[in-house]
C-alpha cells in the first residue's frame, strides 16, 4: 500500500489594492549642465531587469532647463534600455537646487505613479532621494548592492551592507509606493548601448516661482579633478592594506601601479593611518570600483572592503594568511609576503613590457 503525501497548498498572496495604480520602474537620469552621470546608465541596465521581471515599462526621468539637450539625453536613455522618458523642463532647473528638483520629481511621481524609483547614490542623488522620499512619505533604501523582485508581492527586495558592513540585510517597502532605492556608482554593471532602440517622450509641465525658491545660484565653479584619483572608472587598480606593515612599504604599491598604468587604492585602515588619502579608499565607506584587474596586497578581504571591489573582472589577492577571507572570492591568490611579491611583480611586468616594446 502506497501512502500519498499531500503538500500544503501554497498560500496565495493578495496584492494591496492601494497599489493597483502604481506601474513601472523609473530611473532618475542625473545630469548637470547637460553632462549625464554614468550611474544613471548603470541603473537603467538594472532597471531593465526589474521591469522585465514585473512585466512593465522602464522609464527615465529627465529634468533640467529648456533646450535640445534634454531630448538628446532621452535618446541616450532609450539606447540604454528605457522604453519612455518623462521630460520636465523649467528655467529654475538650470542648476541643481534641492527645493525645485524635489517639487518637480514629487509632482511627476504623483501624476504617473511608478512602483519603483531609483537614483544614483551620488552627492546629488543622495540629497534628492531623501527629500523626495520624505515628501512622498515612502520608504528609501540607500546604497544598495543588489535589487531583485519578489514575484508574489511585486515588492522590491533591496540588499545593502549594515552594522558597519559586517552584515548584509535585505529591506522591502511593503506598505507604501513607490519603492525607492539608491545605488552607488560602479556597483551595477554598465549595460551595452543599442543606438537602434527608440522610445517615446512624455513632456510634463512644471510651474515654479523663482522668488519663492529660497536657495539661489550665485556662481558656478567647475570641479577641477585633473590631479585627483578616479578609482571608480579605472581599468586597473593596485590596492594595499595594513598587511604591508609600515607606511614606507606602501610605496611598493605605487611602484607596481606605475608600471601597469594603474590607479592606487587602499583599505580603510591604511587611510585612517595616513598612508593614503581618502580619495583612494575602496569599500563601503570609500569608493566602489569595477576595474578589469584588481590587485589586493595585504588586504584581508573583510566585507566592508569586499562590497567596494568584488565587481572587478579579475581579482588577484596577495596575503601571507592562507585563511584570509579575500581568498574566498579572489580569482587568483598568492600566499606569501607582499613585501617580496610586489617587487617581483613590478620587475616581471617591467621586463615583459620592455620586451613587448622592442618587439613592436
Amino acid at each position: 500500500m502506497n501512502d500519498t503525501v499531500k503538500k500544503p497548498a501554497k498560500k496565495k498572496v493578495e496584492l494591496d489594492p492601494r497599489f493597483a495604480g502604481y506601474k513601472g520602474v523609473w530611473v532618475f537620469i542625473e545630469n548637470e549642465r547637460g553632462q549625464v552621470h554614468p550611474v544613471s546608465w548603470e541603473l537603467l541596465g538594472e532597471g531593465r531587469k526589474l521591469a522585465d521581471a514585473l512585466g512593465v515599462e522602464l522609464a527615465g526621468v529627465v529634468m533640467g532647463p529648456p533646450g535640445e539637450r534634454l531630448a538628446a539625453i532621452c535618446q541616450e536613455a532609450f539606447a540604454y534600455g528605457a522604453d519612455l522618458c518623462y521630460l520636465a523642463s523649467h528655467p529654475a532647473l538650470a542648476d541643481y537646487r534641492n527645493e525645485p528638483y524635489t517639487q518637480g520629481l514629487t509632482a511627476l511621481v504623483n501624476a504617473y505613479q511608478p512602483e519603483i524609483l531609483m537614483l544614483g547614490a551620488s552627492t546629488l542623488g543622495r540629497d534628492l532621494a531623501g527629500s523626495v522620499a520624505t515628501t512622498l512619505g515612502t520608504g528609501l533604501v540607500a546604497d544598495c548592492t543588489e535589487l531583485v523582485i519578489e514575484a508574489d508581492t511585486r515588492n522590491l527586495a533591496s540588499t545593502r551592507p549594515t552594522f558597519g558592513g559586517s552584515l548584509l540585510c535585505t529591506i522591502m517597502t511593503q506598505r507604501h509606493r513607490p519603492q525607492m532605492a539608491t545605488v552607488r556608482p560602479r556597483v551595477m554593471a554598465m549595460p551595452e548601448a543599442d543606438p537602434a532602440r527608440n522610445g517615446r517622450i512624455v513632456e510634463h509641465p512644471l510651474a515654479f516661482v523663482e522668488d519663492a525658491i529660497v536657495t539661489k545660484v550665485l556662481e558656478f565653479i567647475a570641479d577641477d579633478t585633473r590631479d585627483k584619483p578616479n578609482l571608480p572608472f579605472a581599468d586597473i587598480i593596485v590596492a594595499g592594506g595594513r598587511g604591508l606593515k609600515r607606511p614606507e612599504n606602501f610605496q611598493l604599491v605605487w611602484e607596481l601601479a606605475k608600471v601597469l598604468g594603474a590607479e592606487v587604492g587602499a583599505s580603510r585602515p591604511v587611510v585612517q593611518a595616513g598612508w593614503a588619502e581618502l580619495d583612494r579608499q575602496v569599500g563601503q565607506s570609500g569608493k566602489t570600483v569595477r576595474p578589469k584587474l584588481y590587485i589586493a596586497a595585504g588586504i584581508s578581504g573583510a566585507i566592508q572592503h569586499r562590497v567596494g571591489m568584488d565587481g572587478a573582472d579579475v581579482i588577484i589577492a596577495i596575503n601571507n594568511d592562507p585563511n584570509a577571507p579575500i581568498f574566498d572570492f579572489a580569482h587568483f591568490g598568492i600566499v606569501g609576503n607582499a613585501m617580496q611579491i610586489l617587487p617581483a611583480l613590478t620587475h616581471a611586468f617591467s621586463a615583459h613590457l620592455a620586451q613587448a616594446r622592442k618587439a613592436g
